[in-house]
């Protein structure tokens, strides 16, 4: 197994890095210089007995020396003066990332880290808190893992990658830049705009509102609780993937206050979601067939998309092939 460098040791940078000591791997972290207080999640990682620094470019060295996977973990808008750092540290490494959005990021590391061997990803995990004191070992454990899959993607990096993933008890989905920003905008980055202008709107009701919130609103609201910088960051990112269903999303509103208004009723509206619930937890729900991917087969590529296009997982990795679930 290759050691872990971690750059970035907030929320899921953290978990990275204690998922990373409980599997077994040798590991080490650096907080980046874009957080609050630079250099106080490093602090904070090392008092809890974690290998951790704010040198950035010290952690990248060590991992140039020992073939280290450097896993990339800050915000979009950190993400290329940390690649910088990369190319000029450890040219030539396997790098990863875990941010939300992939077609930016991907298109950054041609562009600033091109002698890297990169294999985007995406933990579908998280909570309203940041740093590194909300960080968890278990946090990836059943989550989906996004690892993308491209026309030039090394596959055997790529198996890497997923390898660490498992390892950390996710759930590895293989899919091309461009559809996990689509479908990111739809089941993350939508919702946290939902949840803000939510939060907006039942806050101007004032301490009557405050009083009677209950569970229909906190639940719609949770992820309004997350620091603001990095909500801007995954949703700007993401902006061509996100202004159509934006605009989706908007024209669904529009309908539902056409119908409020003429009608007086909402029944469509109602209806069309209790079905959408209903539908997404049987697709997951649904009977799975197990299938084997050969990495060194020509279609490899397309094969592994096709497993996450089809709502599958892969579930291990065994020699040259990898094993899957679809449904």
């Amino acid at each position: 197994m290759r050691d872990v460098c971690v750059i970035g040791l907030g929320l899921i940078g953290g978990s990275v890095l204690r998922a990373a000591v409980t599997s077994g791997r040798k590991s080490w972290g650096a907080a980046a210089v874009s957080g609050p207080v630079p250099g106080s999640d490093a602090d904070t990682a090392s008092a809890d007995g974690y290998d951790a620094s704010a040198d950035v470019a010290d952690a990248l060295r060590r991992a140039a020396l020992t073939d280290a996977v450097v896993v990339l973990a800050v915000p979009l808008t950190a993400v290329r003066p940390v690649l910088a750092l990369v190319e000029e540290h450890a040219p030539g490494c396997l790098l990863t990332d875990v941010t939300s959005v992939k077609a930016p990021v991907r298109d950054a590391v041609r562009e600033v880290a091109p002698s890297v061997t990169f294999v985007g990803g995406h933990p579908m995990a998280g909570t309203a808190e940041s740093g590194w004191p909300a960080a968890t070992e278990g946090l990836f454990d059943g989550a989906a893992w996004v690892t993308t899959v491209e026309e030039d993607t090394d596959l055997m990096a790529w198996k890497e990658v997923a390898a660490l993933a498992l390892d950390f008890g996710a759930r590895v989905v293989p899919l091309d830049s461009e559809t996990h920003d689509e479908t990111a905008a739809r089941i993350s980055h939508l919702p946290h705009l939902m949840a803000a202008v939510l939060a907006a709107v039942g806050a101007a009701g004032g301490p009557v509102a405050a009083a009677l919130a209950a569970g229909s609103f906190t639940d719609g609201t949770r992820v309004a609780g997350t620091r603001p910088e990095l909500v801007r960051a995954m949703t700007e990112g993401n902006r061509e993937a996100l202004l159509p269903v934006l605009d989706e999303a908007l024209g669904a509103l529009g309908a539902a206050r056409g119908s409020l208004a003429s009608t007086g009723g909402l029944a469509s509206t109602v209806q069309t979601g209790h079905e959408a619930v209903r539908r997404i937890a049987e697709q997951r729900l649904a009977p799975r067939t197990t299938l084997r991917v050969r990495l060194a087969a020509p279609d490899a590529r397309h094969a592994l998309r096709a497993v996450g296009e089809r709502g599958g997982r892969i579930t291990a990795v065994e020699g040259d092939a990898v094993v899957a679930e679809v449904p």
